[in-house]
């Protein structure tokens, strides 16, 4: 394997490198990252993450992921959508999750926004963004993994548009790989296509 491709994790199994950094990143790796995710709260909820994530590791993210969950009532958007300023101080003083008042603003916003939208409408609009699969090929390493793309960037300008904030080109693809919009784990991996 070229440097950065899969290598053997404890059990035997050849993952992506970054999926053998932490215990945390095993599981997720293996049976998260890279699968289709469908549903407007189920999307919503990654959007968020993602947000969240934004100049942050994603071992951070993750290890607060149930945090988020209780505090942002399982990022329902008609739940979400009704929050006021007291469940927004109460955000805000939340240590279970990431307490930045840009982020915790652009996830209401975000809700409120999405409340009016047609059931199905978030998923559809993502989900129209992935790029044909046919098309890109297994990285061999993760050198080769891109962290922006026309696709995610063209995503992020559309969402955006229709009034999404805290949401660019990078966050658009990191969104895109965690959804299994697009499957970046390197050739040989063998989480690679679902398995």
């Amino acid at each position: 394997m070229t440097a950065g491709g899969a290598v053997p994790g404890p059990d035997g199994r050849p993952r992506c490198p970054w999926g053998l950094s932490t215990e945390d990143y095993v599981a997720y790796h293996d049976e998260e990252w890279g699968r289709p995710v469908h549903g407007d709260d189920e999307l919503f909820e990654r959007l968020c993450l993602e947000a969240f994530q934004s100049g942050l590791s994603w071992i951070t993210i993750l290890r607060r992921r149930e945090g988020f969950r209780r505090a942002f009532d399982g990022f329902r958007i008609a739940s979400v959508a009704g929050f006021g300023e007291s469940d927004r101080e109460r955000l805000l003083a939340d240590e279970g999750i990431i307490r930045n008042r840009a982020k915790v603003d652009a996830t209401l916003a975000n809700a409120k926004l999405l409340a009016t939208w047609s059931p199905g409408e978030l998923d559809a609009l993502i989900w129209s963004y992935a790029p044909d699969p046919a098309a890109r090929p297994a990285p061999r390493s993760v050198s080769e993994v891109p962290s922006v793309t026309d696709e995610s960037t063209a995503l992020a300008k559309a969402l955006k548009k229709r009034g999404i904030r805290f949401v660019g080109p990078t966050t658009a693809y990191a969104l895109m790989q965690a959804c299994g919009l697009v499957d970046d784990h390197v050739e040989g991996c063998v989480a690679r296509g679902g398995k």
